[in-house]
């Protein structure tokens, strides 16, 4: 029997549990052998997975690698601003490296953990996780297979979700670009690396311009209270009572009436205890508690972007908070044909200008994270690991360093009002 690949997990939330039921559904290969996280439910989360001795159960990533080499590989999935240290310790052991998006919210970072992989002949992979997906895959081999002649023109959609907004990026981890990263690199940096990929070049050059809109003081309704619990407007759809007690409605419970399934998202992310007291306890003390109106937030809620590539490519890309659904809807513009895709409901078609039919393709992908991407990145990732073979879908760091570096000049091209030129954006970073 072969060996299995040993993980180290450094950061047990909701992206670290993800990984590790992946690894515990595949332990005739794969095992955790240590964890660190400074929540003790999560940590005992996964040390009763995979019962793990308390010497393995770390408090800090600083911890856990000081051990030395204990393993072959670590998942770093900590907050945007602690990837960097962990990350570059991690490979200077001679770990191979699963590194949650975005690699970092520094580009000389970004470049400095690309160089120290290579440097360490270790492999470095990213969580673009929209690129292991059959649906993206597929939008891929279309444009590939030429059956749209020359790609000419992108223009690409994403739909954040109102309360999406409101959880990751006003009231939550992503809400202010100092202590994580802007919006347009936290949330988009999926979109552009997928536009990287599509486009089959560089960026040259790109243009943008958004703001902060809505979720501010002089947006609030008159009588707004300061937490949602104390507030008596009916008709906020950002209500955190709107948008946390909803998972009540959805967990599981056996004929015996005990529960089984409570990882639900966003409430997940606020609290262990997903039961009526606890949710209200989270709310009247947590952050996730407060108006959306009367939060520290300083994130763009809608970003557009122009993009021009390498081989003339062009780009135009819209990011807005303000849509019922969690989606993005693309069009493909070629010399023979256009494709529609909208993952909404999986379905993409494809319009031959010849012949003046549409072929309609409906990709049915598994119900699980990211349409299937968070387990596609994992059968790769240790593929990777084991075989040491890329393929052309693979974020490598060197391959992501791009998208980070076109997130970065958007920013600052939205702040500068300027055209950036991205790779002597990348340049002057380095110097």
């Amino acid at each position: 029997m072969t060996e299995k690949i040993k993980v180290i997990i450094l950061g047990a939330g909701d992206r670290g549990t993800i990984y590790a039921n992946y690894i515990k559904r595949n332990n005739d290969e794969i095992d955790v052998v240590a964890v660190a996280e400074p929540i003790k439910e999560r940590r005992e989360n996964i040390v009763n997975m995979f019962n793990l001795s308390e010497d393995k159960a770390f408090l800090s990533w600083d911890e856990a690698l000081a051990a030395g080499k204990i393993g072959d590989v670590v998942i770093v999935t900590t907050q945007d601003q602690m990837h960097y240290e962990p990350t570059m310790n991690a490979l200077e052991l001679g770990y191979d490296v699963l590194l949650e998006k975005p690699m970092s919210p520094n580009l000389r970072e970004c470049i400095e953990m690309v160089n120290k992989a290579e440097e360490k002949k270790c492999h470095l992979l990213v969580c673009h996780v929209l690129r292991y997906t059959e649906f993206f895959k597929e939008l891929k081999n279309i444009l590939d297979s030429g059956e749209i002649g020359e790609l000419v023109t992108i223009q690409h959609i994403e739909n954040v979700g109102y309360y999406h907004q409101a959880h990751s990026f006003v009231r939550g981890n992503w809400r202010n670009k100092e202590e994580s990263a802007p919006m347009i690199l936290a949330k988009c940096c999926h979109d552009l690396d997928l536009m990287f990929w599509y486009a089959g070049a560089k960026c040259e050059s790109l243009a943008s311009f958004g703001s902060l809109k809505h979720f501010k003081p002089e947006c609030a309704p008159e009588g707004a209270a300061e937490r949602c619990l104390d507030c008596d407007i009916k008709d906020c759809p950002y209500d955190g009572r709107k948008i946390y007690f909803k998972c009540l409605e959805k967990i599981g419970k056996d004929d015996a009436g005990n529960v089984t399934s409570t990882r639900h998202w966003p409430t997940s992310a606020i609290t262990e205890d997903i039961t009526l007291e606890g949710i209200t306890k989270a709310l009247k003390e947590g952050p996730y508690g407060r108006c959306v109106y009367h939060c520290d937030n300083d994130v763009v809620d809608n970003q557009v972007i122009s993009l021009n590539f390498e081989n003339a490519v062009t780009v135009a890309f819209t990011m807005t908070a303000f849509t019922d659904k969690v989606s993005r809807i693309t069009r493909f513009m070629g010399t023979k044909g256009e494709v529609r895709a909208n993952t909404e409901n999986n379905v993409i078609e494809v319009y031959d200008f010849d012949s003046r039919m549409v072929k309609t393709i409906e990709v049915k992908e598994p119900d699980s994270g990211h349409g299937g991407g968070d387990n596609g990145i994992m059968e790769d990732f240790f593929n990777l690991v084991k075989t040491g073979v890329t393929e052309d879908r693979y974020t490598t760091g060197k391959v992501s360093v791009m998208s980070h570096a076109m997130a970065m000049a958007a920013e600052e091209a939205r702040l500068s009002k300027k055209s950036i030129n991205v790779q002597q954006f990348m340049e002057d970073i380095m110097k």
